[in-house]
């Protein structure tokens, strides 16, 4: 068989098949407000009015379309007319009619939203007319919103109780190769040496566990979980995607973080209100201001002008992230109404905003607001390894661009003095309006950025040391409440507080924004979610779902429990243990539970076809990250240091747009024999192996990612430059062995192969060619490719 003969085979043996939730979430923070604001008053059964007989209020409405054809068509922009209306690519179809085109960043939260399904949990009108959003009282009584419940169990004794009911018998316990595999891929996402494989016993199970729990490459695994919810990335995207030079700084703090098993109430208060803690020395302080990162990384619309809108649309952002995040509540839906399905009223969004809209945010120098004067950076004590590599400039420089500056004061002084004196003088300049605002944004845009520049270097051109963050604002001030989230139309201020349904009330300060206060409420006791919201998390990380499926969405519109009472025990217990992430896991994996063999038995699917109790171990697709890493650790190039700060801190503030011209770049952004945690994250434009392998989505606070199994993961997998050359390092690793074939799987798959695989590698490797190691190297991309490779038993 020829190695294009092989490809040809392992692309046809690719299972086209994928497998997504729907997370409507998105619908309900982007999608939801603009219909409601935007379209409801043409095209609703509330109005009395289908113009052009379309219904936008409902999925079916939305679905069917008008006498046009359909409105959305999921995963098809090209042919979903509500996305041509919008963007006014067709005169005849514009929308909303006789008025100005919608942002740039609502169009891509449309494009966003139908290219990933369009996501929709709306029913028909009438079904949500007769039913009332959630009240107060019947928010206290769901079971998310109270607390946590002590009951007597073990993990094993609560899933085997459970499968006893519908007469299961949980799985024989996996081989021990099996186990092993399966730890290490869990906890430091790197597949176990020929050596460690061959020292391992169960005997030895603990003490390995420990031994994994304490390897640095824990924090790299583990850290870049939370970094999908903190929805980490190196650029803002949207329409203005400049890029964050010093984000890296927040993703070095997670990972340091994750392995010092910081108790993860202190970890969250760090990141939402590090600035306002006490602090014991220079680096104290430095790690937490940067751990304020978490609250600076969201996409910004750079774009919008009206600095009111830009603060409030900041606010609402760190507000989302928060919430989702810690709480995994979506109070950011009720900022034009209250929440259609959830106990958060506007009062509860306003309240939770005023603290955010106290705030000052520091991520780059792009735009102020008249009151948080947001943008810039902040400046960290000086501490060795804090400084950008390759950021220094000149003295000469230095000069050259506060000369620039002091020209574009000058011609801003100009153009002010004219505007006054004609306005004095009751000229009309009303024709050069035009010129005067490009003007104006010229300035504004090229002051900023030589500001931003003259920023990270002192007068002699030495960098300085600085990260992304927040604190406290100059003026304190509570939100108001606008109607339908409307800026124009403030109703009434709303005092700084915390969601109601908690019952857990707390003073603020009037002289600070009240994130401390808000830290604090988070990982309080009797907060009944923030535990359960990680117990779950964690649990979902190690079983490939959920005790909770939605482990976002903890509300009446995510699914329920499979095992409450489990839940509740592992909440208890991660606050018991002191918020130890670190013993959480432990006792998770030295469970007989997890420990289980995936073996099928048709008995038990029949009876339990999702596998929700737990009567075998999953198989589970390897992250990207993973699939990544484990290729240059068989190839045994892989290159465990720490990336010194971020390739997107070289790029001297480039927009990502123009990056694909950058030629000093590799084409696939990786290029590196470095871990995927230290790869360049940039909003619409990831690595290819992130991209094609289900990386989270940086937009989106994320803690499930989709697992698909495409096509095109095939092709990245035969063609990729980068499989292509890990595989040639592997057949370079294995070509002197005696027995080349066996000395592959182990590396690869910690077996030996069977018969039947060792006949038919051999075949393939006596194919008559000039080049053997070409031969070699094609297997050995073979062994990439292969569902055991992507696959953790």
């Amino acid at each position: 068989m020829k190695s294009s003969s092989l490809k040809i085979l392992l692309l046809t043996s690719f299972v086209q098949s994928s497998v997504s939730g729907e997370d409507t979430s998105f619908f309900e923070s982007k999608i939801r407000p603009v219909l409601v604001k935007q379209c409801y008053e043409c095209h609703s059964v509330e109005s009395g009015k289908s113009k052009g007989g379309l219904t936008l209020d409902t999925k079916q409405g939305i679905r069917t379309g008008g006498d046009t054809g359909p409105a959305v068509v999921p995963g098809d922009t090209a042919k979903s007319l509500l996305l041509t209306a919008i963007k006014h690519s067709d005169p005849d179809l514009e929308m909303p009619p006789k008025k100005a085109r919608l942002s740039e960043a609502v169009i891509a939260d449309f494009e966003t939203w139908i290219k990933t399904g369009a996501a929709d949990p709306r029913e028909s009108a009438v079904k949500t007319a007769e039913r009332p959003p959630v009240d107060m009282d019947s928010g206290r009584k769901f079971w998310s919103y109270q607390k946590p419940k002590q009951v007597a169990g073990t993990i094993d004794g609560f899933i085997r109780e459970k499968l006893k009911e519908q007469g299961i018998e949980p799985a024989p316990a996996a081989a021990p190769v099996a186990v092993l595999r399966r730890l290490y891929f869990d906890l430091i996402g790197l597949p176990p040496t020929q050596e460690q494989a061959a020292a391992f016993s169960m005997w030895k199970l603990e003490s390995t566990v420990d031994e994994l729990l304490r390897s640095p490459r824990f924090g790299e695994r583990w850290g870049r979980h939370w970094l999908d919810v903190a929805r980490y990335a190196e650029s803002n995207g949207r329409e203005s995607n400049l890029t964050f030079p010093h984000a890296w700084r927040y993703r070095d703090y997670v990972i340091d973080a994750v392995n010092a098993d910081v108790p993860f109430d202190r970890f969250i208060t760090e990141q939402v209100a590090g600035d306002l803690l006490p602090a014991k020395g220079d680096a104290e302080r430095a790690r937490q201001l940067i751990a304020t990162g978490f609250l600076a990384l969201g996409p910004k619309g750079l774009n919008e002008m009206n600095p009111v809108q830009f603060a409030a649309d900041v606010a609402d952002e760190q507000l989302d992230t928060v919430t989702r995040a810690v709480l995994a509540s979506s109070v950011a839906c009720a900022r034009c109404h209250d929440h259609k399905t959830e106990p958060f009223s506007m009062e509860d969004y306003y309240a939770l905003a005023g603290i955010f809209k106290s705030t000052q945010t520091f991520y780059g120098n792009w735009i102020d607001s008249e009151n948080n004067n947001h943008g810039h950076l902040i400046r960290l004590p000086k501490l060795p390894g804090q400084v950008i590599p390759n950021r220094a400039v000149t003295a000469d420089r230095v000069q050259q661009l506060k000369d620039e500056l002091t020209k574009l004061n000058a011609e801003e002084i100009v153009q002010n003095e004219y505007v006054v004196k004609a306005k004095i003088e009751g000229r009309d300049i009303s024709r050069e309006y035009h010129k005067i605002l490009t003007t104006a944004i010229r300035i504004l845009w090229t002051r900023g950025g030589i500001e931003g520049q003259l920023e990270t270097v002192d007068d002699q051109g030495h960098a300085l040391p600085l990260c992304m963050g927040a604190q406290d604002a100059k003026r304190i001030l509570d939100s108001q409440l606008y109607d339908r989230g409307e800026i124009a139309h403030p109703v009434k201020p709303v005092p700084r507080g915390f969601p109601q349904v908690m019952g857990i009330k707390a003073a603020l300060p009037k002289a600070q924004s009240g994130r401390l206060e808000l830290a604090q409420w988070l990982v309080r006791r009797e907060n009944p979610l923030t535990a359960r919201v990680m117990a779950n998390r964690v649990w979902r990380h190690l079983f490939g779902a959920g005790i909770l499926r939605t482990v976002d969405n903890f509300g009446f519109s995510g699914e329920r429990p499979s095992h409450p009472e489990l839940l509740d025990h592992l909440a208890l217990r991660f606050m018991d243990g002191g918020w130890s992430v670190k013993k959480l896991i432990k006792e998770i994996v030295m469970s007989e539970t997890y420990r289980q063999a995936s073996a099928h038995r048709i008995e038990a699917f029949n009876k339990d076809p999702d596998n929700r109790l737990l009567w075998r171990a999953n198989k589970r697709r390897l992250d990207a990250e993973v699939i990544r890493d484990s290729m240059l650790a068989v190839a045994g190039v892989l290159d465990t240091s720490r990336r010194p700060g971020s390739l997107v801190a070289e790029l001297d503030g480039q927009s990502v747009s123009l990056i694909g011209f950058n030629t000093k770049l590799p084409s696939d952004l990786d290029g590196s024999k470095r871990r995927a945690v230290y790869l360049p994250v940039l909003r619409d434009q990831l690595p290819d192996v992130l991209e094609q392998f289900d990386v989270a989505n940086p937009n989106l606070v994320t803690g499930d990612r989709d697992v698909t199994n495409v096509p095109l993961q095939a092709l990245y997998l035969l063609n990729g430059p980068f499989v292509q050359d890990q595989a040639a390092a592997l057949a370079k690793r294995i070509q002197s062995s005696p027995n080349r074939v066996q000395a592959a799987f182990q590396l690869c798959f910690n077996r030996l192969p069977e018969v039947s695989e060792i006949a038919l590698a051999e075949k393939f490797l006596r194919t008559r060619s000039s080049d053997e190691l070409k031969l070699l190297t094609a297997f050995c991309q073979s062994l990439f490719a292969s569902a055991e490779f992507r696959f953790v038993d």
